[in-house]
């Protein structure tokens, strides 16, 4: 039996949804030999300039056949530092880009971030994105940014890079929800309590909702940080009776409030893919998302709303509690079943060294 192709995983930032698709690579697509390397999901702007150096010992004698690396690997000095990976023929993964992340109320924007992702995207043979939104705010920023240098810049970039980029979204793992009495009352909330999810608008649109007297319950999931948020405070302290989840639970415990809850609500600011509400969706709860970014891709107008708008929000809960949801949204296209042939063919090219388009698609 011949040897399996070596890929090497390159993760430069172990977050939920970049460990969630790395550890499904690693564990369904076993006519690999996989080697992963990871860096914690913390430290951001040090992660994303200083993988090269955290990692430089490690990939000194490493032996591949192929590289897969995400978007917060720094690609270009990799490949620079290390001659060998230079040659081997490399996937850039991009979970989301620096170019629409919004900057929190401490940070300032940099285009060191930004430049790092452009740099990959251009040493690397094929990129992939896990949404459409992700890939054209990609391209649109990439394209505005090199548009301010003061002289001598490039042209067709963008052009360049989307003539080898594909889409392939994360595939969303279908689990055991008992599914066995849907409140019909629940709303749920399973994201960070973090600026970029924007829960003030979340928290706002709830305690607007109280003074109309309706009954329901909240599920409040989700990681948060060490000191809380006083978005979540202020839920605490107006629905104490009416909370029937906190934290961010175990993951049985968690099913099973994705399998009970009636609404999942999103206010996001990004959302390069969004499993959490895919996740919720697939269990049969019914999103209330932003009309943007790319919930734009996976849901129809009924479960869009007009983004950041407290009142629209508002009331499209209130006619949801009073009337009932509408059915959840087919989200089909993101389960394995449809992915994971995808995802095998774009290996197979990668480790065969091809460029040319792997019948993914480029919609």
């Amino acid at each position: 039996m011949p040897p399996r192709p070596r890929i090497l995983l390159l993760s430069a930032y172990r977050a939920d949804s970049h460990a969630a698709w790395a550890d499904w690579l690693t564990t369904t697509f076993d006519a690999f030999d996989w080697q992963l390397l990871e860096l914690p999901g913390r430290h951001f702007r040090w992660r994303i300039r200083g993988n090269p150096l955290s990692w430089l010992e490690r990939l000194e004698d490493v032996e591949a056949d192929a590289v897969i690396a995400t978007s917060m690997v720094d690609l270009a000095t990799l490949r620079g530092l290390h001659p060998r990976l230079a040659a081997l023929p490399t996937l850039y993964y991009v979970h989301e880009n620096q170019f629409v992340y919004p900057v929190g109320p401490d940070q300032f924007r940099s285009v060191e971030p930004q430049m790092v992702q452009i740099y990959a995207a251009l040493a690397a043979d094929r990129v992939a994105f896990n949404s459409a939104f992700n890939r054209d705010s990609f391209l649109d920023g990439m394209e505005a940014l090199i548009g301010r240098m003061p002289d001598h810049a490039p042209n067709g970039l963008s052009t360049r890079v989307r003539a080898r980029s594909e889409i392939l979204p994360v595939p969303v793992t279908p689990h055991a929800a008992s599914h066995r009495e849907r409140d019909p009352g629940l709303i749920l909330w399973n994201h960070r309590w973090e600026y970029d999810k924007a829960p003030e608008v979340f928290t706002e649109a709830l305690l607007r909702l109280l003074e109309t007297g309706l009954d329901f319950r909240l599920a409040l999931l989700g990681a948060r940080p060490a000191q809380t948020p006083e978005a979540l405070q202020r839920l605490r302290d107006a629905f104490a009776e009416r909370i029937v989840a906190d934290g961010k639970l175990p993951r049985g415990e968690y099913e099973d409030l994705l399998g009970r809850a009636a609404i999942v609500v999103s206010t996001a600011l990004h959302e390069f893919q969004g499993l959490a509400v895919l996740e919720a969706t697939a269990a049969g709860a019914t999103p209330l998302v932003p009309d943007a970014l790319a919930y734009r891709e996976q849901y129809p107008d009924t479960c869009r709303h007009p983004a950041g708008d407290v009142a629209a929000l508002t009331q499209r809960l209130y006619t949801w509690l009073q009337q009932g949801a509408p059915a959840a949204p087919d989200v089909s296209a993101w389960m394995p079943e449809q992915l994971e042939p995808r995802w095998r063919q774009a290996l197979d090219d990668l480790v065969a060294g091809s460029t040319r388009g792997s019948g993914i698609s480029r919609a």
